[in-house]
């Protein structure tokens, strides 16, 4: 059939099950969104910042297990993403961006809303097309969907000219592609799987140290079986929490640099580390020299690349987790490590996730404890990035895979309130909750405007201590608490040296409960301890958007915390302990 490119574009998505696409118009890619002007199949999700797509794009791919579409103009429209595609990137999740472009004609002469979209977008995506012939069209968008669903997950670009979505070509849909050089491996080598339980079985200190990679691989269940069988200890990175429940005996909670005390003590004492669909990152490793120490090192990873990057590896297995841990679990026997498992339940007992809980101050770790207890730990969080995205990982105990949505390797604020519209759109019936810093949640605060014009439940539960927080905490552990430029509340009239938070502070701007009012959504203050769980009953059984300012303890830290090039088991927990190490 002959069709226009921005109608092929249409059918494309049907026949890929797209159901929804974030994004903006703009000049370029009218005639795409003309095309979708009486569609009935695909919900466009419109939101107030190019930014704020492609992050709900994001969380809908986290949060559902497809992929994410986004669509946006030319120039400033495709610059806006950059963020976002880095964001996918660096932590595997599969998006499809789609951009428009002058048309080619014009490309390279600086037409108005132009810029070298594939060009710029190249470190940040996993790969990208810009069409130049009409006709290619539908195999570029077969092989973008398919490289960025298949193999170590990510962001694929296309760049569409104007002048492609207005041209008429014979419509063929390939069935299949065939990419020369790009054949994902998805099983194991069998004499590797074989080298690896043979290793394993000589362990007495063994340890699986799991990552994303269990969520994008849907290996959460072959996990689960293979530690059952075997009694192996699990940690997770913040990536795999919900990978394995958190509620477990055989959890050891979250490693690396705000991971728990047993799970770092755990990964520096055990004698085999198994990493599943992690990568060895600077936050997990600490001082690399002195990672894992007597440990030999068993990598299973669908990326070949990941694969020995920062670790000397024993055994390598490259392959999709949930094929090699079937294989695994077939060969799989109990193991006697009884006493590493008292070494580790010492710890636990020794050095629980605590804080101060023993008066009537609001503090973080107690309103994340709440939402856990309100929701009954069965809500999809998402969050910004800081102190409220680690307290989270630390106090919420994720049980299921996709549970919780953040930006991990790149760490990007602002992206937890977009996500949360993903991932409601992409579960409506969920219970969906940002939980977000005063600082964070300014970043894409706009996109309160698209959660009300959607009508979506979205809880937000800000915990505002009126810092940047965790740039505040390391200037108080580093800095000799030297604040600057992480007061939220400071305004001329203040003195330029000021270190006494809440000492004849001005008001907060903005008022989040005014904000939230502007927004058509329902905004509350929490102060008290007393008033949190109410609130929170209250927002999760509201149908309607619900923003939840909690005025939390000003200098509350996030601990225990490594410092910057200490090993992972040399934790601090506070200002005192941070000077020793500086001092060392």
């Amino acid at each position: 059939m002959k069709i226009n490119g921005a109608r092929a574009i249409v059918e494309i998505l049907h026949k890929e099950k797209v159901t929804t696409i974030f994004g903006i118009p703009g000049g370029v890619v009218i005639p795409l969104f003309d095309a979708f002007y009486e569609d009935k199949k695909i919900n466009i999700v419109i939101t107030k910042h190019e930014q704020g797509a492609i992050h709900a794009a994001d969380g809908y791919a986290r949060s559902s297990g497809k992929p994410g579409v986004c669509l946006v103009t030319s120039g400033p429209g495709a610059t806006n993403i950059v963020t976002g595609l880095a964001t996918a990137y660096m932590d595997s999740i599969p998006i499809v961006a789609l951009t428009g472009q002058v048309p080619t004609a014009n490309i390279g002469n600086d037409a108005f809303q132009e810029a070298d979209t594939t060009g710029i977008t190249r470190p940040v995506t996993k790969h990208n097309f810009i069409v130049k012939n009409p006709n290619d069209l539908p195999l570029i968008m077969k092989n973008a969907f398919y490289i960025a669903t298949t193999g170590r997950t990510g962001p694929v670009l296309v760049d569409i000219p104007k002048d492609i979505t207005t041209a008429e070509i014979e419509f063929e849909y390939p069935e299949k592609v065939k990419i020369p050089g790009y054949n994902p491996t998805l099983k194991g080598n069998i004499r590797q799987i074989k080298r690896v339980m043979e290793t394993i079985k000589n362990a007495r200190r063994p340890l699986i140290y799991a990552g994303g990679g269990i969520i994008a691989s849907g290996a959460s269940e072959e996990l689960k079986k293979f530690v059952k069988i075997t009694g192996i200890p699990v940690t997770l990175t913040l990536m795999g929490l919900g990978a394995f429940p958190g509620t477990e005996p055989e959890f050891l909670g979250m490693l690396g640099m705000h991971g728990t005390k047993t799970a770092n003590y755990a990964v520096s004492r055990c004698d085999l580390l198994i990493a599943i669909g992690s990568r060895f990152d600077d936050r997990i490793t600490g001082k690399l020299s002195m990672f894992a120490p007597h440990a030999k090192f068993i990598h299973i990873d669908i990326d070949p690349a990941s694969i020995g990057k920062n670790v000397i590896i024993d055994v390598p297995v490259v392959g999709d987790a949930r094929h090699i841990l079937h294989e695994m679990a077939g060969y799989a026997e109990p193991l006697n490590i009884n006493k590493w498992f008292e070494e580790i339940e010492g710890w636990k007992k020794e050095h629980p996730l605590t804080y101060s809980n023993d008066d009537d101050i609001l503090r973080p770790q107690y309103v994340v404890e709440q939402i856990y207890k309100v929701t009954g730990g069965d809500a999809i969080i998402t969050t910004e990035v800081g102190q409220n995205q680690m307290w989270t990982a630390q106090f919420y105990k994720f049980t299921k895979p996709r549970q919780l949505i953040t930006s991990g390797g790149l760490g990007t604020m602002g992206y937890g309130l977009p996500a949360a519209i993903g991932a409601q759109i992409a579960h409506p019936d969920a219970t969906v909750i940002d939980i977000a810093g005063d600082g964070s949640i300014q970043m894409n605060i706009q996109e309160m405007a698209t959660i009300s014009q959607h009508e979506l439940p979205i809880n937000i539960a800000i915990l505002n201590n009126g810092y940047l927080g965790m740039v505040r905490q390391w200037q108080e552990f580093f800095f000799d608490k030297r604040y600057s430029a992480t007061c939220l509340k400071r305004v001329q009239r203040c003195p330029k040296i000021c270190n006494n938070p809440g000492e004849n502070c001005p008001p907060f701007v903005p008022d989040f409960v005014k904000l939230a009012e502007a927004y058509s959504a329902i905004g509350l203050r929490i102060e008290k301890k007393s008033d949190v769980e109410g609130a929170l009953i209250e927002a999760v059984k509201t149908k309607k958007p619900v923003l939840m300012d909690f005025i939390v303890n000003p200098e509350e830290n996030v601990t225990p915390m490594v410092p910057a090039g200490a090993p992972i088991n040399k934790m601090i927990s506070s200002k005192e302990d941070a000077q020793n190490f500086l001092l060392a």
